[in-house]
């Protein structure tokens, strides 16, 4: 009995002796993981008070991340938002959060996941420059420069 004793006792010491001189391996912030492309900002006509911004976010870790929140100073409020078809009626929820899969992509674009800015403090105009903020689920953050953009309408040909 003794001897099972010091046996398990030694297999225990090894074990953690194994788990204390293991290198840590320290998880790399989202805001260095996820790279953010081509975001633009949708420009709107003279008082219309919301607008809202598109981008491609590439996750090139290996570990999930998510966009929290977003900020910026030319909207009072910033929301995380998507689109959902609603019995055959497309309508807009704000969301929790936007995930960006490991070593994967996620899109915000018209008619989906997008930034939506609420309240705008000004006029936004083709070819200005908008700065926002996203911040990530480990408080890591990264500001962005997005262009304002006009859309054009596209009209279904017959």
């Amino acid at each position: 009995m003794k001897d099972q004793l010091i046996k398990r006792s030694q297999i225990v010491l090894l074990m953690l002796s194994g788990l204390i001189s293991a290198p840590l391996i320290a998880a790399t912030p989202a805001a260095d993981d996820v790279t953010v492309s081509k975001p633009y900002v949708r420009a709107v006509p003279p008082g219309q008070p919301n607008s809202a911004a598109f981008m491609q976010l590439q996750n090139k870790g290996a570990t999930p991340h998510a966009v929290m929140k977003a900020e910026s100073p030319v909207a009072k409020v910033v929301e995380l938002h998507t689109h959902i078809n609603e019995g055959g009626v497309m309508k807009m929820r704000q969301i929790k959060k936007i995930d960006i899969p490991a070593q994967g992509e996620t899109m915000l674009k018209p008619g989906g996941l997008h930034v939506m800015f609420l309240g705008l403090e000004s006029e936004l105009k083709p070819g200005q420059s908008v700065p926002v903020t996203l911040i990530y689920e480990d408080g890591s953050k990264v500001t962005i420069q997005a262009t304002v953009r006009k859309m054009q309408m596209h009209m279904k040909q017959k």
